[in-house]
C-alpha cells in the first residue's frame, strides 16, 4: 500500500474549483454551478476522475482503489468496474461501446443495476429515507453499524429473481464497502453516509498522508495479525 498526497482534484474542489464541468441550465432559465447540480452518485465517483474532466480511464480506477489503501492485487480486480459499468455510462453519448472502457460521470446513473438498496434513486441521488431504513431493518445490534452477518442479510433481502449480475455486483460492492470501512466488525452509519454523499474518499485520501493514517478497514495484515493472536479473522469477537 501506497500513501501519496492528496490529489489536484481534492485541492480543486475544496476551494469551488470546477473547470472541466460547464454549467447547466434548466428549462425555466435557471443556471446552476456544475457543483450544485451533480449527484450524490455522481460525486461518489467523482474522486477517481483524476483530470476533473468529467471522464474516468481505468487508470484512474487502478490508481484510486491504491491511494485508499488496497493492495496491488485487489486494485487491478477493481478493473473489473470499467469492463462492466464503462458501456452503461456510454449510452449518454453513443451506443457504440467505449474501446478504451471509459466511464462517463455524467451517466453514471445509467449504470445502476437490480438487486440493490435503492439508496441511489434512478437519477443517481441520494434518499435518506431509505438509507435511514437500511440500518432500522439490518442494524439487529442497536449500535449505529452493520457486522458482516447484517450485510449478508441486506444483501440476501435485496436480491431481485433472476437477477445474478445484480447479485454479484451488490456483493462486490458491499464486501469492498465493509473491507474499507469496517471498525470492530461493523460498519458504522456515519462512514456509510459519507460514502454515499461523496465526501468519505476525499477523507480517507487526506488521512492516510498523516502520521497515523487511516485507521479502519480489514487487509491482509488485519487478517494474519487476527488469526495469530485470537484463532478467528474476526479479531472484534475476542477483544474486550
Amino acid at each position: 500500500m501506497a500513501n501519496s498526497s492528496p490529489p489536484a482534484q481534492l485541492r480543486k474542489r475544496a476551494n469551488g474549483d470546477t473547470k472541466g464541468h460547464p454549467s447547466t441550465t434548466d428549462r425555466e432559465g435557471v443556471t446552476s454551478s456544475p457543483k450544485e447540480a451533480e449527484t450524490a452518485l455522481q460525486k461518489h465517483i467523482s474522486f477517481f476522475d483524476r483530470d476533473n474532466d468529467g471522464i474516468i480511464w481505468p487508470w484512474d480506477v487502478y490508481n484510486g482503489f491504491r491511494e485508499l489503501g488496497f493492495c496491488i492485487l485487489f486494485s487491478l480486480g477493481s478493473l473489473l468496474i470499467p469492463v462492466f459499468f464503462s458501456y452503461p455510462t456510454r449510452l449518454g453519448h453513443s451506443w457504440i461501446p467505449d474501446p478504451f472502457l471509459r466511464i462517463y460521470v455524467s451517466d453514471i446513473h445509467k449504470a445502476k443495476h437490480g438487486s440493490d438498496s435503492g439508496i441511489y434513486d434512478l437519477d443517481g441521488n441520494f434518499s435518506a429515507e431509505r438509507f435511514d431504513r437500511v440500518f432500522d431493518r439490518f442494524d439487529r445490534s442497536g449500535t449505529g453499524g452493520l457486522g458482516v452477518g447484517d450485510l449478508a442479510e441486506l444483501l440476501r433481502k435485496d436480491r431481485c429473481a433472476a437477477d445474478p449480475a445484480g447479485w454479484s455486483f451488490a456483493f462486490m460492492e458491499w464486501w469492498t464497502t465493509w473491507l474499507l470501512l469496517q471498525k470492530n466488525g461493523r460498519v458504522w452509519k456515519d462512514d456509510l453516509r459519507a460514502c454515499y454523499e461523496g465526501t468519505l474518499f476525499w477523507k480517507i485520501s487526506e488521512e492516510r498522508t498523516k502520521g497515523d493514517g487511516w485507521q479502519k478497514g480489514y487487509g491482509i495484515n488485519e487478517f494474519l495479525h487476527s488469526l495469530w493472536s485470537s484463532g478467528t479473522w474476526k479479531y472484534w469477537e475476542s477483544s474486550g
